[in-house]
């Protein structure tokens, strides 16, 4: 089983890259690309992906970032999040499914589940204007911080040492991956709130490692593809991440391996809010000028 995901996976990354390069020559050659500088976005990839891959979630620092540097539209951030981080999340997945048991019909059903979530919530999110995304994002992102805050202070279970799951939990699985899927297409990400649900199940914190990252290289890529056919996403954005996030990945993975991450993740929470709010302000601004207009 874990060979036939490792096989979809190459299969999804082939088909992704061939329609994102594509759309990126086209509008190279047609004078369409962003004018902002590849390398801070490159900046933000790889300090985006880097903390990603030891479990932090790049979605959010990523949105932080990107908004406080004015790097990219906030009607774009949703599919830009998604396009960009699509490969480095590929490449962690392959990692960790590969050097973490997880029992194969469970990581199966959820990463199918997310997937099919992803694709419904893309069609709807790549059609929303800015001000609904900024809405929408900003709620997103109190929902993340809370988890994480939950997680920080104990308040959610901590994690047995099942690696799969059967009967009434598994299908409470699917179901919540389905929807979580199907937000993270809106720019929530899918880390946190993966991993809570892995722990209240019972499973082992170590499993929540495939599991998120699994989901996320499965329904990204099949997200991301409606996106780009919306062009709904920023382009120059999304490949210098992709670039740069890759880079940062395989050191996290393969070099740093660990840090003491409590102290980061209380800054993460802190980003979050802070970005949070931002959003509702930027969004009540388009209001006020809807109506003066």
């Amino acid at each position: 089983m874990v060979k036939i995901v490792f096989g979809i996976l190459l299969v999804l990354v082939v088909y992704f890259a061939f329609l994102f390069f594509r759309d990126y020559a086209k509008a190279v050659k047609e004078k369409k690309l962003e004018k902002t500088n590849f390398f801070a976005l490159g900046g933000v990839g790889f300090i985006a992906n880097f903390f990603d891959t030891l479990g932090i979630g790049s979605f959010a620092t990523s949105t932080a970032l990107l908004k406080f540097f004015n790097l990219t539209k906030d009607r774009t951030l949703p599919g830009t999040l998604n396009v960009s981080c699509t490969i480095p999340v590929i490449v962690e997945a392959l990692i960790f499914i590969t050097v973490i048991k997880v029992e194969p019909i469970t990581l199966f059903a959820m990463l199918i589940s997310a997937t099919i979530g992803a694709v419904i919530g893309a069609g709807i999110v790549s059609k929303l204007d800015e001000r609904k995304v900024e809405l929408g994002m900003g709620a997103a992102l109190i929902v993340v911080a809370f988890v994480m805050f939950a997680g920080q202070v104990n308040l959610m279970p901590v994690g047995g040492t099942a690696i799969g799951l059967t009967g009434g939990k598994l299908v409470i699985a699917v179901i919540a991956n389905f929807l979580l899927g199907a937000l993270m297409t809106l720019g929530i990400g899918l880390y946190a709130p993966c991993m809570a649900l892995v722990f209240a199940l019972g499973m082992s914190p170590k499993v929540a490692f495939p599991i998120m990252m699994g989901s996320c290289a499965f329904l990204m890529p099949a997200a991301s593809v409606k996106f780009i056919k919306e062009d709904s996403y920023d382009r120059k954005a999304s490949l210098a991440i992709t670039i740069f996030g890759v880079v940062g990945v395989l050191i996290a993975a393969y070099i740093v391996k660990s840090l003491p991450l409590n102290i980061l993740k209380w800054v993460v929470i802190a980003v979050l809010v802070y970005t949070s709010v931002a959003m509702f302000r930027s969004a009540s601004k388009h209001k006020k000028e809807s109506a003066e207009a």
